[in-house]
């Protein structure tokens, strides 16, 4: 027996995620310049995005508030349809 530490699990893939490997501050990014931060601020109703908005506070409190994630996260995954069906680019990943 050894007492070395077990090496980490492998990261299985997700090709079928469309959030795997899209950083939030890509999200952010990519809702902000398609909506803008007033439409993003009524479309999601927290302080970072109506009240003095910048990427850098919305993150820190997305990263904080596992809520206002989700609600970003699937705000994004609807973007990403709407302009899939409006044959619009993708946003970056």
């Amino acid at each position: 027996m050894s007492d070395a530490p077990a090496p980490p699990p492998q990261a299985r893939p997700q090709p079928r995620n469309p959030l795997h490997g899209v950083t939030l501050e890509a999200i952010v990014k990519a809702l902000a310049e398609h909506y803008g931060w007033q439409r993003l601020g009524e479309m999601v109703p927290v302080r970072c995005f109506t009240t003095d908005p910048s990427v850098s506070s919305s993150l820190k409190f997305l990263r904080k508030t596992p809520w206002a994630r989700e609600k970003v996260e699937s705000l994004y995954l609807f973007m990403l349809r709407e302009q899939r069906r409006a044959g619009q680019p993708q946003a970056p990943r």
